[in-house]
């Protein structure tokens, strides 16, 4: 399962006023079948594509934190 923060959900609109778009779609895709996983202490940084999203785990589930663009 995956869920996401409060900051994660209002980073939609945050991006969205700068005229850079994601769907929940491509966040969790992003989480699902990545194209490189990184961990640094408790957190995991998947990337695939222009986003990358970063998360933890947490009893089998999976916390998106936040996410972003990169090129």
């Amino acid at each position: 399962m995956i869920y996401f923060t409060k900051y994660a959900e209002k980073k939609f609109d945050i991006l969205n006023k700068h005229k850079v778009y994601f769907t929940r779609e491509q966040v969790e895709d992003t989480v699902k079948l990545p194209d490189k996983v990184e961990k640094k202490g408790k957190y995991f940084r998947a990337r695939k594509d222009d986003v990358k999203v970063v998360y933890k785990k947490e009893n089998g589930a999976v916390k998106v934190i936040t996410f972003y663009p990169v090129r």
